[in-house]
């Protein structure tokens, strides 16, 4: 069963030389459970489609679907819900609230939920357990070490169980052992949860361990990449 599905997705940004064209005529499913590899050079347009994925921009054309609500039909009070309760993201630079410690920027999601005390503690405990920070959860961000901090941005996008996580460069910032556990962290999670993964990056060997794989170049998805269907719609 398809959990996303993109038809006919374009962007376009005005700039001082005329119009900027990030995203053309971009299409493609992704099935529940799959773990994707978005690859493509630096502005080929993998940001502004995982953006677009998520509600945090609005194409100029095309449409989104994802666990069967359409994305690109929603007003901002429907985009937030989606963050909210279907989609979630892992950033490059963490996007952890300093003044919180690990537990509180877990547990963030779930206050927003309103998500009862003793649950939510309970859920918390389970998620820094699962990324390996329990002995760090009274500590700020400042405190941990870059990839600890990713692993806390990790567990923080999966406490409302969301259908996709969204992931853009979550190891850009990590060294290349940091971000190589970071990766396998990802990819265990999506077989243990059966939660689908579309991870942009750079690394080659996200690409080598995906179930999928799409190529974004000039904004435009580029043919299969061997090995790794990218199932674009028909």
């Amino acid at each position: 069963m398809s959990v996303i599905e993109v038809s006919g997705l374009s962007r376009t940004f005005a700039s001082p030389s005329g119009e900027f064209h990030a995203l053309r005529d971009v299409g493609f499913r992704i099935e529940a459970g799959e773990f994707v590899a978005l690859i493509g050079p630096s502005g080929s347009g993998k940001t502004t489609l995982l953006n677009c994925l998520g509600g945090l921009d609005r194409p100029t054309a095309g449409r989104i679907v994802i666990a069967g609500r359409e994305v690109t039909s929603l007003d901002d009070d429907g985009r937030t819900d989606l963050r909210r309760d279907t989609i979630a993201f892992v950033f490059q630079t963490f996007g952890l609230i300093p003044v919180l410690t690990a537990e509180e920027n877990v547990g963030l999601p779930l206050r927003l939920r309103r998500t009862a005390v003793a649950e939510r503690r309970a859920r918390v405990a389970e998620l820094l357990e699962l990324v390996g920070l329990t002995d760090h959860a009274r500590q700020r961000p400042g405190e941990l070490s870059g990839g600890q901090q990713q692993r806390v941005a990790v567990a923080r996008a999966l406490a409302a169980s969301p259908a996709v996580l969204v992931a853009d460069e979550p190891t850009g910032q990590l060294d290349s052992e940091t971000g190589a556990q970071i990766l396998t962290l990802l990819r265990d999670l999506s077989r243990s949860t059966g939660m689908t993964m579309v991870i942009s990056t750079h690394d080659p060997s996200v690409r080598d361990g995906a179930d999928r794989v799409l190529s974004l170049r000039d904004g435009r998805l580029d043919p299969v990449v061997p090995g790794s269907p990218s199932a674009p719609l028909p």
